[in-house]
């Protein structure tokens, strides 16, 4: 897979690629719906991602060291994960200690 995010339709979810890891991060419309608040169709979920992809590279790169994941090996991110990183990005953009 390339960098490029990608919706799948048979998981209904936001894929991309986690660099140096050499696996797929999939986050399901459910944690879009929880994030921006209303039912989203694929291109909102894209959208989405695009807006804030930084958070969603950062929550992955977390979870990653956080759980321990093996190079190689697909993982999920939920809407707390990328709630979380939303969240560090907003307080350090407002000079506060995340």
């Amino acid at each position: 897979m390339n960098d490029e995010v990608q919706w799948r339709d048979d998981i209904a979810s936001v894929v991309f690629a986690v660099p140096g890891h050499g696996a797929i991060c999939a986050v399901h419309r459910g944690a879009f719906r929880t994030l921006i608040g209303a039912n989203p169709a694929p291109l909102d979920c894209i959208s989405y991602f695009r807006r804030f992809e930084a958070a969603f590279r950062a929550a992955a790169a977390a979870k990653i060291v956080h759980k321990g994941i093996l190079a190689g090996t697909s993982l999920h991110l939920t809407s707390r994960d990328v709630a979380r990183k939303l969240l560090e990005d907003h307080e350090i953009a407002n000079g506060e200690d995340p």
